[in-house]
């Protein structure tokens, strides 16, 4: 099944770069580029299995200590905000402003998967935190709410994930990486962490989570790259 993703993902980066021409920068999802996405996107959600579940790996598999990329659209890694909270909100039946030690004491889950970059490069790490379902149940997120979108204070990087993804066993809000407290340079406080995308659809320092009727984008998403991104 992973195979047949990739060469879905495949085929669609073949059929947009003949596309090229009959595309705008400044409207990525026009012309034949947004069919293909279209039809690629519909051909990863059914392929897509809310229930299967990534291998997890034994520690010895893990990434040595500092070649795993970090990454940040700032000049640097972003400070987190005085009194940083997340901000949980949309079609919601308590919105809520959580600090991290609540986020804590909420129920903890690990996942030890291989990570996977659009430019071809994977990498291991242990990272630990809460289920977003657990957070979506907590403030009563409606069925509408059919996509879930990400903000960061790292210069308005963001990202928007359909339901089925986000609420994934192995889609987490981490806040802790190799057994330590997440650090500055891999998204602390929070970040969002999954099995089943693509790296850059991974949020982190995240300040803000919102459940949502309708689609929205990404800040690499909204340049042109596959907004399902699924591995």
């Amino acid at each position: 099944m992973a195979d047949g993703r990739i060469l879905t993902r495949r085929a669609f980066v073949a059929v947009a770069v003949g596309s090229l021409a009959a595309c705008s920068s400044e409207r990525p999802r026009a012309g034949l580029l947004g069919v293909a996405e279209r039809w690629n996107e519909r051909v990863q959600r059914m392929l897509f299995d809310p229930q299967r579940l990534a291998p997890e790996l034994p520690t010895s598999a893990t990434t040595k200590a500092g070649e795993l990329p970090a990454y940040y659209i700032s000049p640097g890694p972003p400070p987190a905000p005085p009194g940083w909270r997340l901000r949980v909100g949309g079609l919601v039946v308590t919105p809520v402003a959580l600090s991290l030690e609540e986020l804590q004491r909420m129920p903890r889950t690990d996942v030890r998967v291989r990570h996977h970059c659009v430019e071809g490069w994977s990498a291991v790490a242990s990272w630990h935190g809460v289920r977003l379902r657990d957070v979506a149940e907590r403030v009563g997120a409606a069925r509408e709410a059919r996509y879930v979108e990400l903000r960061s204070f790292d210069s308005g990087y963001y990202s928007s994930w359909d339901r089925e993804s986000a609420f994934h066993p192995q889609t987490i809000l981490a806040y802790g990486m190799n057994g330590e407290p997440l650090s500055p340079h891999y998204g602390a406080p929070l970040r969002l962490y999954g099995a089943v995308k693509l790296g850059y659809k991974m949020v982190k320092y995240i300040d803000e989570l919102k459940f949502l009727p309708t689609k929205t984008g990404g800040y690499w998403e909204d340049r042109g790259y596959e907004w399902f991104a699924g591995v």
